[in-house]
């Protein structure tokens, strides 16, 4: 799993190179910070879509909290508010994909 970095996209002028920014989505997963201004990002250039699944690692009254998907079609962008629902114990969400072929990802923060 690798440790996604937070792109700014700062609020003066609200303009960040996200795409531009993306990395290759890790085979085994990533992890990223959350918090109320981080989203995901999923680029999907591959001719096929591809889910992105953001465990979601509490629980209501004892029972599990389903997990977020977020599927993406073929040639298409996704973009997933990263809200502290999904931090897990190391503080960060865990990420697993689908399959990784032609899809890179980021995770940015909306400038406060």
């Amino acid at each position: 799993m690798a440790d996604l970095t937070v792109v700014d996209v700062p609020v003066d002028d609200g303009v960040a190179d996200v795409a531009g920014a993306a990395v290759a989505a890790g085979a085994g997963g990533d992890t990223v910070p959350v918090g109320p201004h981080h989203f995901l990002y999923v680029n999907n250039a591959d001719a096929s879509p591809h889910t992105a699944t953001v465990a979601t690692p509490g629980t209501v009254k004892g029972h599990a909290i389903g997990d977020a998907a977020l599927v993406v079609a073929a040639g298409d962008h996704g973009i997933l508010p990263l809200a502290d629902v999904y931090r897990g114990a190391n503080g960060r969400a865990s990420i697993t994909y689908d399959a990784v072929t032609s899809v890179t990802v980021a995770v940015f923060e909306l400038g406060r």
